[in-house]
């Protein structure tokens, strides 16, 4: 959990990019919260889903009591399979689109997990404070984790152990048979048979499960009771002693323990077994003295086997919200670049010595030296003594300079920050290739992050339905639009190219419709060009603008295709925002590529013209 200066530090820490948006989406409730810094997590809200329509209206309605935050980044743990854009929830009837539901949301990142993947993931994380544990048992290091948990459902997980730390086993283990240990649990499956064929582990060993159970055995025992819900039989058993709903609790806990046995010997699970949900936690120390245990080592042979495993009750509220979060920050980090300790760095320096500065600076600006320099020259090129460099270490919470390079390199994991890195004239030839490198990267990221797919739909089909493309551009964008015409024109579209401002609108001029403009400009400013797209959107041509989406040029366009990257082409020489510019073109020539199989006639040809596509 790292040493006290370095939590107090953690506590003070804000995201560069501001607070993450969190939860915890059941079939029942949902659980909201920011987090605002690592392990922080405020404005905790829990919602009823049956208050809402769908998915958006209940994530919007949490949004709305924090509107001046904004949030960024957001992951979701939702109580079903996740398998694609298009989640369909499995105890209530809401569907949603992933992609969809980011750009309703305004938010650069979504992800949606399963909630006990999410589950899983928190595991490494909790400390003994928040467990419960239950028997005997002890955990084996570095050894698989079985993780499992009734609430409206039964979610089923695993952690398995790599070099680096853990990954998650996506399952959906709650719906094996069951298998009933005893007569009575006989006598509930044979009652659970008159409405289901197929009675999984899910529809006995879960709240809705409970309620069937209390049905089962007032049947089985000849007594007639109303029917409770599971909340119900909770209270009753826990604090009325009600004989009936005692018995249903120990007949649950029973067969809970048997699932859990048989996750334990499946993935030989000698980490331990960690229950989770919204019911057993509960119960609280009464699961302790329920059957679960004495059932979990009943398995003949395999008893001692069960007997050396642990069995955990996760007491801690809400511990999704710390597997979510690991997820996000793990999928920050490798995919758009982002780097917890670099932000803390940035968010910190403030509160350093001026010479700390110094040495904050110099890992800002030049990482590479620093993880590869030996501390005299980190020394030198922060222009401070070495004992410096060691108290800026200890000032973030590390043992000195080798604990903050382990955690320094770990936490860059290859990727590039997403920050610019201004070129200097003492650079070397190594530094300046790197940030020139680095930079169009970290550009390239923030780019795929910020796509807006309908629009490249909508793009892709006006080329491919497109009896004539015509590119207008000027200096250089020329480039961009020479790449442009060269790919169409493989694809048997008749293009042309015009890159002298005089001919612009002479050429949009004998446009009509089924025709096609595409009009590439970094300023989108340029008084030829507007005046060209006008003629040609007049002849019923349409206009596609691959620029900035703020320019007069974007306003006049069918489609425009951002491009925001801050570069002034008027002072500098245009490099990343004609890369971007170019990265569009390959997208829609790949599109129109994909576009084709669908297509009779030279669909094949189509598919051999690109790269991206499998041979």
């Amino acid at each position: 959990m790292g040493n006290a200066p370095e939590t107090e530090k953690l506590a003070r820490t804000a995201f560069a990019d501001g607070p993450r948006l969190l939860a915890d989406i059941g079939a029942t409730h949902a659980r909201f919260a920011l987090q605002t810094a690592p392990g922080v997590f405020r404005h905790v809200a829990v919602l009823k889903c049956e208050d809402f329509e769908g998915v958006s209206a209940l994530v919007r309605s949490y949004l709305r009591e924090h509107a001046d935050l904004n949030p960024q980044h957001a992951a979701f743990a939702v109580a079903n399979p996740v398998n694609g854009d298009q989640v369909r929830m499995t105890n209530r009837a809401w569907e949603f689109s992933t992609e969809a539901l980011r750009r309703e949301l305004g938010l650069s990142t979504l992800l949606v997990v399963n909630d006990f993947t999410a589950l899983a993931m928190a595991i490494p994380v909790l400390t003994p404070q928040d467990l419960l544990q239950v028997g005997g048992g002890k955990p084996a290091a570095n050894a698989v984790i079985g993780v499992l948990g009734p609430g409206t459902g039964l979610g089923v997980s695993g952690l398995i152990p790599t070099s680096d730390g853990f990954v998650t086993l996506g399952s959906e283990g709650g719906h094996v048979n069951f298998a009933p240990s005893d007569e009575r649990e006989f006598a509930v499956l044979q009652h659970a048979w008159r409405a289901w064929r197929h009675v999984s582990n899910e529809r006995l060993i879960s709240g809705p499960g409970m309620e069937l159970i209390h049905e089962a055995l007032a049947l089985h025992n000849g007594v007639q009771v109303a029917n409770r819900t599971a909340a119900d039989i909770l209270a009753a058993a826990l604090d009325e002693n009600d004989a009936l709903c005692s018995e249903v609790l120990e007949v649950f806990c029973g067969m809970l323990g048997g699932a859990a046995a048989n996750l334990a010997v499946t993935l030989g699970a000698f980490g331990g077994i960690f229950i989770g949900g919204g019911i057993v936690p509960r119960m609280g120390e009464w699961f302790a003295r329920s059957p679960f245990r004495a059932r979990f080592e009943a398995k003949g042979r395999f008893s001692h086997y069960l007997a050396d495993i642990p069995t955990y009750v996760i007491t801690t509220p809400n511990p999704a919200f710390h597997g979510v979060a690991t997820i996000l920050s793990e999928h920050l980090r490798g995919r758009s670049g982002a780097n917890t300790l670099m932000d803390r760095i940035k968010q910190l320096r403030h509160e350093l010595t001026p010479a700390e500065q110094r040495v904050a600076t110099l890992v800002l600006e030049q990482p590479r030296l620093v993880l590869n320099e030996p501390i005299a020259e980190i020394a030198r090129g922060a222009e401070v003594s070495q004992p410096t460099v060691i108290r800026f270490c200890r000032s973030l919470g590390f043992l000195g300079l080798a604990d903050f390079k382990l955690k320094f390199a770990s936490s860059l994991t290859g990727a590039i920050p997403v920050r610019h890195s201004q070129v200097r004239n003492s650079d070397s030839t190594h530094d300046l290739s790197a940030k020139v490198i680095d930079n169009t990267v970290s550009a390239i990221l923030k780019f795929r992050d910020g796509l807006d797919v309908h629009t490249l739909d909508r793009a892709i089909e006006l080329v491919s339905r497109a009896r004539r493309v015509e590119f207008y551009a000027m200096g250089n964008a020329r480039v961009v639009a020479l790449d442009g015409q060269h790919k169409f024109f493989r694809f048997r579209i008749p293009t042309a190219l015009y890159g002298d401002a005089h001919l612009f609108a002479l050429a949009a001029d004998l446009l009509g419709p089924g025709d096609l403009v595409i009009a590439i400009s970094n300023s989108g400013r340029l008084p030829e060009l507007l005046q060209a797209v006008d003629i040609a959107r007049s002849r019923g041509a349409d206009v596609i603008v691959i620029g900035n989406s703020q320019s007069p040029l974007a306003r006049k366009a069918s489609v425009c295709l951002a491009v925001d990257h801050a570069e002034d082409s008027t002072v500098f020489l245009s490099m990343i925002s004609r890369i971007l510019q170019l990265l569009f073109i390959d997208i829609m020539a790949v599109g129109l590529s994909v576009d084709g199989q669908n297509r009779e006639g030279d669909a094949e040809q189509r598919r051999l013209l690109i790269s991206h596509l499998d041979s």
